[in-house]
This record gives C-alpha cells, sequence and structure tokens, in this order.
C-alpha cells in the first residue's frame, strides 16, 4: 500500500539512497550521502518538514517530492504566490508512475494550500531554494532534458513549457584572452578588480549563495565607482566533483547600459578567466534562457558550447 507522509528526521539515509539509485546523468550529483544532502537541503532556514513529502510501501520509502516557494518583492521573506516541486525521484528500480503522480499530486495540495496560484516543475530562479550545487549545474534550470524520467511525470500531470533553458560549458585548457584593438582600448581605460567575498545582495541570495564558495570581478572606470560591469563565478561544489575537473559557475553577468558594445563583457571575461586558470579552474559553465538570441551569440564568440538544456514547465492549480 502506497502512503505519502511529511519528512522524518529519520529520513536522510534513505532520502541519499532514492538519490544513489538513480541513472547516471550529467545533471545530478553522484555519490549522494545523507550528510551532504542536509547541508544543502535541510540546513536551509525556510526548510519545512511538511513540503518534503516522502512515498512509502510497506513502510519503506520508495520516493519523494519537495514542495517549495520563491522570494518575496526585495528578497527579504518567503512568498507562496509561486510554488514548484524542486524535487521529484522515485527509487531507480520502482517502474510505477503512480508513485511519481502521487507524489506531484500532494506536492501541489501543499503549495495550493499555502496560498500558491500557480505550480512550477524544478527549481528555477527565482525558485531556486534548493538543490543548487546538487542537481544542474551553474543554476537551476528546471527540468534537465538528460534527466528523462522526471520530465516524463511532469508531463503527464500537465504541465507545459513556458521557457526553455540552454546549459553552456567552457574549458579553460586552451583559452587565449581576446586581442583585439578594441579589448586593448578597454584594458587603457578600465581597472579589473576582484572581490573574494561578495556581500549577499538580500536575505534570498544570502540563503541561497551564502554557503557558496564566491568570488566577483568587475571593471571599473576612472573617477567612476560603481563598476561598468562585473560577474559571479562560484566553486561548483559538490556536482563538478562528479565530474573530476575543477569547474565554476559564472551569475550575473552585468554590464551598465552607458557602457554597452564596447567590448566591456569580453575584456571582463578574458580577465576573469585569466585568474581563474592560475587558481586551477579548468572548466567554466553558465546559463541563459533560449530566447535570448545576443546572449548566445556572446558566450558561442567566447568558446561556450552547449551541453544540456532545461525545461521550464509550469500549470495551473487543480481544481479542489
Amino acid at each position: 500500500m502506497l502512503e505519502i507522509r511529511p519528512f522524518r528526521n529519520s529520513d536522510p539515509p534513505a532520502l541519499a539512497a532514492i538519490w544513489r539509485s538513480q541513472p547516471p546523468q550529467r545533471g545530478l550529483m553522484q555519490p549522494l550521502s545523507s550528510a551532504i544532502f542536509e547541508q544543502c537541503v535541510l540546513s536551509k532556514i525556510y526548510f519545512d518538514r511538511a513540503g518534503l513529502l516522502v512515498a512509502t510501501r510497506e513502510g519503506e520509502p520508495v520516493g519523494f517530492a519537495h514542495a517549495a516557494f520563491g522570494p518575496g518583492d526585495g528578497g527579504e521573506c518567503v512568498d507562496c504566490t509561486l510554488g514548484t516541486t524542486a524535487m521529484l525521484m522515485v527509487r531507480g528500480d520502482v517502474d510505477d508512475p503512480a508513485i511519481a503522480d502521487a507524489l506531484i499530486g500532494r506536492s501541489e495540495a501543499y503549495q495550493r494550500d499555502r496560498g500558491a496560484s500557480v505550480h512550477y516543475a524544478g527549481g528555477i530562479d527565482p525558485l531556486n531554494g534548493f538543490y543548487l550545487g546538487l542537481y544542474g549545474g551553474s543554476e537551476m534550470p528546471g527540468i534537465l532534458e538528460s534527466d528523462p524520467r522526471q520530465l516524463a511525470a511532469f508531463e503527464r500531470n500537465q504541465y507545459q513549457e513556458s521557457g526553455r533553458v540552454v546549459v553552456l560549458q567552457r574549458q579553460l585548457v586552451r583559452f587565449r584572452p581576446d586581442a583585439s584593438r578594441e579589448t586593448r582600448l578597454v584594458r587603457r581605460k578600465a581597472q579589473f578588480a576582484h572581490n573574494f567575498s561578495p556581500s549577499a545582495k538580500n536575505w534570498w541570495d544570502a540563503c541561497v549563495c551564502g554557503p557558496l564558495d564566491r568570488m566577483r570581478f568587475s571593471l571599473l572606470m576612472r573617477g567612476q565607482e560603481r563598476p561598468a560591469a562585473s560577474v559571479t563565478f562560484w566553486d561548483l561544489e559538490p556536482l563538478a566533483t562528479s565530474w573530476g575537473i575543477r569547474t565554476m559557475g559564472m551569475l550575473d553577468l552585468l554590464v551598465e547600459p552607458e557602457h554597452r558594445r564596447q567590448r566591456m563583457a569580453t575584456y571582463l571575461l578574458n580577465e576573469s578567466f585569466r585568474e581563474l586558470l592560475k587558481r586551477g579552474v579548468t572548466m567554466i559553465e553558465a546559463q541563459t534562457m533560449a530566447d535570448n538570441q545576443a546572449a548566445l551569440a556572446f558566450y558561442h564568440k567566447m568558446g561556450f558550447t552547449a551541453v544540456d538544456h532545461g525545461r521550464v514547465l509550469r500549470r495551473a492549480p487543480r481544481d479542489g
């Protein structure tokens, strides 16, 4: 008999075992221990045991679904208007769609009871409060196309695609900085600066990214305090351990409007990659929406190639 119940303190070893039973995937950290699961998921200040739903048969856990929410305006609280099933897993040797369907239904009910009017599948900014570093890559990508079991379960439950994510990687082993005239001009007027312990933007950012090993690089123009361009990198752990390659995830690449189309981003990444390579980093991972053609063209110019795709899935709440 199938039973779905809230999380218990004795569950982490069983949930970690369910995770380890999954088929090999590029975007799934393996092997997961209960200690890592507690550190990356259960220790979050906004974790609610009632939202981590465990499916059991004859008392033995066979799957779980994790319902969660995103931040309110300003990132200073949790907002329950938008909900997501941040993770859905059924034990790898169990082939019963009814388990995943029941878990999704209970996850939606939890979200709806707390005020959610729309349900998403997987983590996607700003619904990214859990599993960063365990699933996806540099950012939470929704549901990866390389994760067919989870993708099929949500599609079966009438979740529809509302966006698509491109996951990109760039090897640094053969990196050569751009030496064009325009880039040399940027070097003359901008100072490359770094901050190896950047402050969080708000409470939500502190909760999600605070434990990560981050560094922020920026370009400062003479006589100006506000950076003309900036980018943040984080040590993509523990996921990169699965790949055996020292990898940094790239976040928040920003060029101020008045400095765009001046090779600022190119020069900033040139210097950032040079610094990271000196620190032993051999891979950079980034993510952007598939319809952002300008960003994709820039990443390809910088030597990135697509390695996976994520799908942003959502559905309206069920009746009742």
